[in-house]
Parts: C-alpha cells; structure tokens; sequence
C-alpha cells in the first residue's frame, strides 16, 4: 500500500500543473459537445475585482472545424498521446491561446484603442507553408506577389468571411513548430453558418464586430476551447470561467 502510495505521489508530481494567468482578466470561452463537433457556443467572460467570472456577452452559435478539434499549442498543457492539430487535418486547436491583433479589408474598425488593426493588401501575406521560414506568420511584401508561394498566401483575395479576422495565437511565435498548424483566426462565418472551416472559428460578422469590441489587450485576453465534458472536467483545476 506504502508503494502503491508513493507511486500515486510521483505521479502526481510529474503531472503538469496549469491555470489561467492570474493577470487574465478576459476570457473567450468555445463550447462543443464532443471532439468531432464542428458546432459551438461562443461566450465572453469578464473577472471583476473580486475576481469571480461574469459571463458578459453570449452565447453565440459559431462553427469550427469540419473533423472537429485536436490539442493545439498554446499556454496549456499538452496531453500525452492526444491527437495534436497538424497542418491540413481540418481539426480546431482546442486548449488555451492568447487571443489579439485584428486584419481586415475595412480602412477603420470599432476597437479598444491598444488592439492593433491592420488594413491588409495584396502585399499581406500569411505563410502556412510548413517548408518556409515565414511559416505561420505575418509578412509583408515590398513588392506586388509574383511567385506562387506569395500569391497563394495572400490575406486579401476578395473573400469577404476573412475580411475581418481576430488572431488566435496557436503554434505562434517566436517558435511556430512546422507542420504543427497555421493562419488560426476568428473570422466571420459561410453561408450563415451552414459550412465548416478548416481550422478557425467563425460566427456571424455582427457578433465577431461586438468580439473585436470588447477585447482589452490590457486584461490579457484568452480564448478557451474545449468540448463540455473536458470543460467540466478542467473548470476548477485550471479555474476557467
């Protein structure tokens, strides 16, 4: 029993400890029912000074990806043996990521004055080639594409669902991992929500307007994903919302 003990013990120990940053004022929260849903719930959570949660805005009905979620890289512990989000998998990165830095089409956007908005060109790029060392990141050319690894990743290609985009920090910088998944957003949805994505999460353009809104870079903003029975499994060791 004494062994039987120890053991237990050691375990408990090795096992990685995680919780949300204390300074994280600011949670977006996506529910789905199971792994292989590519439906969700999307509610905003503010801490108040006595720091309990008060859901501030939602639920909204949103969709993700087609096969549903995997394990993604982020601030939270990485399962052992969990399916992880690969490039290409049409699977959503669930965990814990920081959330911030808006692109668009428009030339101005409702926001907190210290979120960043970029008004993308035919000169933004968004690399999710794995074999490139721009891979998962922003770049900006000097010139207009011509060769076709830029003109495949371009931000601005007339498709208006990625006309606005909120950033969703899976594999990010400063280490993307090749090949470990790329170009995660929140954008608005297709067809009324009748489609899937590939990786992001999307919802009605109104509700992602009143998202942008919302998000205070100054309160650490986070995006929380995960299906209900893993959410209620984690909501008090990692004292989410």
């Amino acid at each position: 029993m004494a062994r039987l003990f120890c053991a237990y013990l050691l375990l408990s120990l090795a096992a990685p400890a995680f919780e949300l940053p204390r300074d994280s004022s600011q949670v977006v929260v996506g529910i789905t029912k199971s792994w292989q849903s590519s439906h969700l719930t999307v509610s905003l959570y503010e801490k108040n000074g006595m720091g309990i949660w008060h859901k501030v805005d939602g639920p909204w009905g949103g969709r993700c990806a087609k096969k549903g979620l995997a394990w993604g890289r982020g601030l939270h512990p990485l399962p052992a043996k969990a399916s992880r989000k690969a490039e290409g998998d049409w699977r959503t990165p669930a965990g814990v990521f920081r959330i911030g830095g808006t692109w668009g089409y428009h030339k101005s956007i409702k926001k907190h004055p210290k979120l960043p908005y970029r008004q993308v060109t035919t000169r933004d790029l968004w690399v999710e080639d794995p074999s490139s060392p721009h891979y998962n990141r922003h770049l900006v050319l000097k010139h207009e594409p011509r060769e076709n690894w830029e003109i495949r990743a371009q931000m601005r290609q007339g498709d208006y669902p990625h006309s606005l985009k909120l950033f969703i920090a899976h594999n990010a910088l400063p280490k993307p991992i090749p090949g470990a998944g790329s170009s995660i957003f929140f954008h608005i949805w297709r067809g009324d929500g009748a489609k899937p994505t590939s990786g992001c999460t999307t919802m009605p353009e109104a509700h992602l307007r009143t998202l942008i809104a919302r998000i205070d870079p100054g309160r650490n903003p986070l995006y929380v994903l995960l299906p209900k029975p893993d959410y209620d499994r984690l909501r008090g060791p990692w004292r989410l919302p």
